[in-house]
């Protein structure tokens, strides 16, 4: 269930997705996948930022991609 906490990350990323179409290109790729496929995917950019001095809200933000209903929600509201 997605709570005010949910919304406020789908309306963030959604938002900067609608003045980048690469951003958003993107994001339709990562919300599309199998949830055990897309969190292998989003681990390996986790590991890849962690390795660069990387704001935590960024990791916050992978975590979130990470679950279902926030992915099925992202690629509802992006077409």
């Amino acid at each position: 269930m997605l709570d005010a906490g949910d919304e406020a990350w789908i309306d963030a990323l959604v938002a900067v997705a609608e003045r980048d179409a690469s951003i958003a290109r993107v994001l339709r790729e990562i919300c599309s996948l199998d949830g055990t496929v897309r969190t292998g995917a989003l681990a390996l950019v986790g590991a890849h930022l962690r390795a660069k001095n990387t704001a935590s809200d960024v990791f916050d933000c992978l975590d979130a991609l990470r679950r279902d209903d926030v992915a099925r929600k992202i690629s509802e509201r992006l077409g």
